[in-house]
């Protein structure tokens, strides 16, 4: 159902819980994005900019957010009154969070809309507020479900020996532009280290250099940094 908001232009507000979900590689904010401007599109709304809280959680206060908090001033300065969001939990998965924020924005003129559910926001009847806190419920419940699940999985594969946290070894860090692990550049660089030119030790960059030449470059293809050099060199 589309529902004409008080204002032709809108922002597009986006978050994402996870750090491991951002990054081009990642459709996150892609998708929201792109269920907003679908969305926009069949309403006639304009949309005029795009905040995105990246790894901000959806039980975070909204005002705490720091893309919230520039969007609260975007809409204060050019006179939008309408926001929207691919589902209610972008903008709150918290059922406290999300009825604050929403009384916040409403005692200051600002609609929020769903696109998978329009009115769950636009409406203030008995009815839409009860219909907000059960799927405002039902999302906190998953979540929390969600989370106990992976804490579970987590402790199954700890128990086996299987190490599922914690940072990665330089070997798992390092990968060349063909996609191959780090394995072979490690112990190619500690060859290096451990064969003395004339004239005393290679320096970081020297091995760099030669790990260059030799065909191992970074995913980029460019040499290693001394730092990164440093890193094989040293940890296991």
């Amino acid at each position: 159902m589309i529902r004409t908001p008080k204002s032709s232009k809108a922002f597009s507000y986006l978050r994402t819980s996870s750090a491991a979900n951002i990054g081009e590689e990642k459709d996150s904010g892609r998708r929201q994005l792109q269920a907003i401007e679908t969305y926009a599109k069949r309403a006639g709304i304009d949309l005029v900019g795009s905040f995105y809280d990246e790894a901000v959680k959806g039980s975070d206060p909204i005002d705490t957010r720091p893309g919230f908090a520039a969007m609260l001033e975007a809409l204060e300065m050019n006179g939008t009154k309408t926001i929207i969001v691919e589902t209610a939990n972008r903008f709150a998965r918290d059922l406290m969070v999300q009825e604050v924020g929403f009384a916040m924005l409403k005692a200051r003129g600002i609609d929020i809309i769903a696109t998978d559910s329009p009115t769950s926001f636009l409406d203030d009847t008995p009815t839409a507020r009860l219909i907000r806190q059960v799927l405002g419920a039902v999302s906190e419940f998953e979540k929390a479900m969600l989370v106990a699940k992976l804490r579970g999985a987590r402790d199954r594969k700890r128990r086996t020996g299987v190490k599922v946290e914690g940072r990665k070894s330089i070997a798992e860090q390092t990968m060349d532009r063909d996609g191959r692990d780090g394995s072979a550049t490690i112990a190619f660089a500690r060859s290096l280290a451990r064969s003395r030119p004339k004239g005393g030790k290679r320096s970081l960059r020297e091995i760099s250099a030669e790990l260059a030449e030799a065909g191992y470059t970074s995913r980029t293809g460019r040499p290693y940094a001394p730092t990164a050099v440093k890193l094989m060199l040293e940890r296991t």
